[in-house]
């Protein structure tokens, strides 16, 4: 195990590797997309890897699939517990649907509904708490403590990251190195994953993390280098609308990432749509962070190869529909 001046960094790309060999035959390979026109908009070779493919449509399934399958026996027979506002929840459903282990989900009130019943889809039982009135993990851990169930955390653990490292590492085996990478953000998780494999296949890679501005957390903490918090940030990235990176990925973002970068609600609205109607895919708002960076001219990227997560697809199309509308 290395140690920062962060704390200890439990995840490596050995971690990494295992993981992608763990996931193989369950996880999708998603597609790797370009597009002439991002091209010449940036004056960059842009690759965008699409996890909006990936089973439950975002890179979730990967770290989720990673940590249930290394559960001990008497834990998978008990059952886990998991947090999220919405790709977590329905990426440990699923995984607990393939691996045969019973999942209790805690969401919040205002989760997007399509991501509710999605969860609830996959078999998973969903528990609602207020937000505003209850902390999420001391609710969860009482629950899962009255229960007997094993929690898996949305980003803050040492499998789920090394799962959702393996987004990168398909990325640069079949573009090879780049100059960029660009990832969305939200507590770390897919960020400090996708850092130690630039950091392992493409060592000249200046890993960059997107956070939305109403949640800007883990740019602060990046830039003061201590770990900072905000509570409930409201935008529309729901996916990034953690308190706080944790004891995993904060040592990791700071020992693996070269900066952070952070993009308004308007602009990512505007990119969302904009991927949805010029390169026909559909994303969701945290989906679109990475991208917004990029096409909203954020980082100067004229001649380099730039590697874009795009880290999920999961959307209330009504909601899209209005927000559409009333950008007009």
């Amino acid at each position: 195990m290395n140690a920062s001046e962060f704390g200890p960094l439990l995840v490596s790309y050995d971690d990494v590797a295992g993981a992608a060999r763990r996931i193989q035959g369950r996880a999708h390979r998603t597609p790797v997309l370009t597009s002439e026109t991002v091209n010449k908009r940036t004056g960059a070779d842009v690759f965008f890897k699409c996890e909006n493919f990936q089973r439950m449509g975002a890179f979730k399934f990967r770290g989720a699939y990673n940590a249930l399958s290394q559960l001990l026996p008497e834990e998978k027979k008990r059952g886990v517990l998991a947090y999220s506002s919405g790709n977590h929840a329905q990426a440990v459903a699923l995984a607990g649907r393939l691996l045969d282990i019973k999942p209790v989900i805690v969401m919040p009130m205002d989760a997007p509904q399509v991501k509710v019943e999605a969860t609830k889809g996959y078999g998973a039982e969903v528990v609602l708490y207020d937000k505003h009135k209850e902390d999420r993990d001391a609710f969860a851990r009482k629950l899962a403590g009255e229960r007997g169930l094993a929690v898996i955390p949305p980003f803050d653990h040492p499998h789920v990251v090394a799962g959702q490292g393996t987004a990168a590492k398909e990325l640069f085996e079949e573009v090879g190195k780049l100059d960029y990478l660009l990832v969305c953000c939200g507590g770390g998780g897919l960020l400090s994953g996708c850092a130690i494999a630039a950091h392992a296949l493409s060592p000249e890679c200046k890993a960059i993390g997107v956070e939305p501005a109403l949640g800007d957390d883990a740019t602060r903490s990046f830039k003061t280098r201590t770990l900072q918090s905000c509570h409930n940030p409201e935008t529309i990235a729901d996916g990034a609308r953690t308190h706080s990176m944790g004891k995993v990925t904060f040592p990791l973002v700071m020992a693996y990432v070269h900066d952070m970068l952070t993009v308004d609600d308007p602009e990512l609205l505007r990119t969302m749509f904009w991927l949805w109607e010029r390169m026909k895919i559909v994303v969701e708002p945290t989906g679109a962070l990475a991208a917004t960076a990029l096409l909203e001219g954020k980082l100067s990227a004229k001649g380099a190869r730039v590697g874009v997560i795009i880290s999920g697809g999961n959307i209330d199309l009504r909601w899209a529909a209005q927000q559409r509308l009333a950008s007009r």
